[in-house]
C-alpha cells in the first residue's frame, strides 16, 4: 500500500485526503491548525498537529518514509518554499507542490518540487474546455498537446460499427473506451465491429487539433 503524506488542511489538502483514503492508501495528514485536523481525522490514518515548517518535525514524522508528499499550504507561499526544500534534502522522491502563481510555481521546482500543480487554474481550463463545446461531457490534458475527451457522438455515427466510422484515419483520433448507459457497461479498447448507439458516450485519445476538428464535424 502507498504511503502518502499531505502537508496542509487547505480546502485541497482536506478534499485530498479523502479522496486518498477513499482509495485505500495510507495517509498521514499534517497541519498546525488543531481545528482542521480534527476535520480529516476521520478520514485518514494518521492526523497530526505539527508545524511542518521544522526539519525536525518532518523527521520526527518519518515523513521521509513516504512513497509522496503532497504540499498544499494555501497561500503561505514562504511556508511551502521551505517545507519542499526541507522534503528534497531528506531525500523525498515525489513532492508535489501546489503553487499559487506562475513564479511561486518556478521557486518551487528551483527547490526540488517533482510536480507543481495549480488546482484552481488546473480546473478552470478543463471546465473551459469543455464548455467550449457542448458535446464534450469531460475533458483530460494528458500531455501537452494531447487530450482525452468523453464525447457525446453526433446523430450521424449512430448505427454505425468504429470500422465504418474509421476515426483512425479519417480524424487521426483512438476510441479508447466506450461508456454505454443502456445496457450501462463499459468497454475498453472497443473491437472495429462495436456498433455505436445514441446513448453511448465515446472515451477519445488524440492531438487537440485533431480533436476539435473532430468535434466540429456537421451531423
Amino acid at each position: 500500500m502507498r504511503k502518502i503524506a499531505v502537508i496542509g488542511m487547505s480546502s485541497f489538502g482536506f478534499f485530498l485526503c479523502r479522496a486518498l483514503a477513499e482509495h485505500k492508501l495510507s495517509v498521514m495528514a499534517i497541519d498546525n491548525d488543531e481545528a482542521k485536523v480534527d476535520d480529516v481525522k476521520p478520514f485518514v490514518e494518521k492526523a497530526i498537529i505539527a508545524d511542518a515548517t521544522d526539519k525536525d518535525v518532518l523527521i520526527n514524522l518519518g515523513v521521509a518514509e513516504a512513497d509522496a508528499v503532497v504540499v498544499s499550504l494555501g497561500d503561505r507561499i514562504d511556508a511551502s518554499i521551505l517545507v519542499t526544500y526541507y522534503l528534497r534534502e531528506l531525500g523525498v522522491k515525489e513532492i508535489i507542490a501546489k503553487a499559487m502563481s506562475e513564479d511561486h510555481g518556478k521557486i518551487l521546482n528551483v527547490v526540488g518540487a517533482s510536480e507543481i500543480i495549480f488546482p484552481e487554474k488546473d480546473m478552470a481550463e478543463r471546465l473551459a474546455n469543455r464548455l467550449e463545446r457542448s458535446s464534450i461531457l469531460d475533458y483530460f490534458e494528458i500531455a501537452e498537446g494531447y487530450s482525452i475527451i468523453e464525447w457525446a457522438p453526433p446523430a450521424s455515427f449512430v448505427n454505425k460499427t468504429l470500422a465504418e466510422l474509421n476515426l483512425t484515419n479519417q480524424y487521426n483520433v483512438q476510441v479508447i473506451m466506450i461508456k454505454e448507459l443502456v445496457p450501462e457497461r463499459i468497454t475498453v479498447v472497443p473491437k472495429a465491429s462495436q456498433l455505436i448507439k445514441d446513448s453511448d458516450i465515446l472515451v477519445l485519445l488524440g492531438r487537440d487539433e485533431d480533436l476539435e476538428r473532430l468535434q466540429r464535424m456537421k451531423e
